[in-house]
């Protein structure tokens, strides 16, 4: 079997945070030396690097990340392929291009978003946040008309950077959909049909976890 890509942004206290959010802390607790073993405190964002965002990140009434099946997150998978440039973000068009090659996306079905934006994460800082690229909410209706499960981008976040009224957020969390974001390696994705893991901490009521997402 071919060893699985790893989609996962590496975190540590170098990592910036989305505007607004606390930055990642760690702090040792215990070590080798004194206490016979190492444990670490960690202090950050529910949404912080490679996470996913429940329902509820945006819909009081919406599902937390617990209660998030696993059946939405594990699966075969679709991938569209839209590079995109600061400013520029993914339209319903590109989806609808991506449904003329491969059919109809299905109910339950998981989208893979490659703008490759990703890329600019370790060296922008927090430039990494200006201008990134979203779903329009053009996009992101038709995603919830389809009734997919899962949506997961390899950039900042399903909304464009800088928005301030979170359409696309909305419009999947009012569907249902979890959204992954700050994927990184899509272009390891190979081909429609891919088997997606996306496994983040249950944290009871809360509105998203940090993840370890794999394609195999």
């Amino acid at each position: 079997m071919r060893a699985p890509a790893d989609l996962t942004m590496r975190v540590s206290p170098s990592l910036a945070p989305f505007p607004g959010s606390p930055p990642v802390h760690v702090i040792p607790w215990a070590s080798h030396g004194p206490d016979g073993y190492a444990l670490e405190l960690v202090a950050m964002s529910t949404h912080t690097g490679t996470h996913v965002d429940a329902p509820l990140h945006f819909d009081p009434g919406g599902a937390s990340v617990d209660a998030i099946p696993a059946s939405a997150l594990v699966g075969s998978a679709r991938v569209l392929r839209a590079p995109k440039n600061r400013g520029e973000d993914v339209t319903a068009a590109e989806l609808e291009s991506l449904e003329a090659l491969s059919g109809r996306l299905e109910r339950g079905s998981r989208v893979l978003v490659e703008t490759r934006w990703s890329s600019r994460a370790a060296r922008a800082g927090a430039r990494y946040y200006d201008g990134s690229p979203g779903l329009e909410p053009a996009a992101a209706r038709l995603l919830a008309r389809r009734g997919v499960a899962m949506v997961g981008i390899d950039s900042p976040s399903v909304d464009p950077g800088g928005s301030e009224a979170f359409l696309a957020h909305r419009a999947l969390a009012r569907a249902g959909i979890a959204a992954v974001e700050n994927l990184r390696n899509l272009r390891a994705v190979r081909g429609d049909g891919a088997t997606v893991a996306v496994l983040p901490i249950p944290l009871v009521g809360a509105s998203g976890a940090p993840a370890r997402a794999v394609a195999l």
